[in-house]
């Protein structure tokens, strides 16, 4: 399965969504029980990452998958291009820029 795009990606979920019980449709499932538990698989990665336990069961990369596959599952459900709201958001960030000094988060700064 190298090579695949986003969408190709949403349809072997939502298959295995179908196959699983896990819902494929709006009214099968709870908006805001999916993105907690988004939110947890994010958390577990963060964890994972403290810990410095990266590789292997319950490690960030295992944990960061978990996080984009139920992302990519509430999309499936709800019909939404993830891939072209990428696309979308990525050419919005080429103009925008950020007041860094106003952050408390880490940056480059360009030449």
């Amino acid at each position: 399965m190298e090579n695949i795009s986003i969408r190709v990606l949403t349809e072997i979920i939502m298959q295995q969504a179908k196959e699983k019980g896990f819902g494929t449709k709006s009214e099968d499932i709870n908006v805001a029980e999916k993105i907690a538990l988004i939110h947890s698989e994010v958390s577990e990665a963060f964890e994972a990452y403290r810990h410095k336990n990266i590789d292997g069961k319950d490690g960030f990369k295992e944990e960061l998958g978990d996080a984009i596959q139920r992302i990519l599952h509430l999309c499936g459900v709800l019909d939404i291009d993830i891939e072209k709201s990428i696309l979308d958001k990525m050419e919005n960030n080429k103009d925008r820029s950020w007041n860094w000094d106003k952050m408390n988060e880490q940056h480059t700064k360009q030449a």
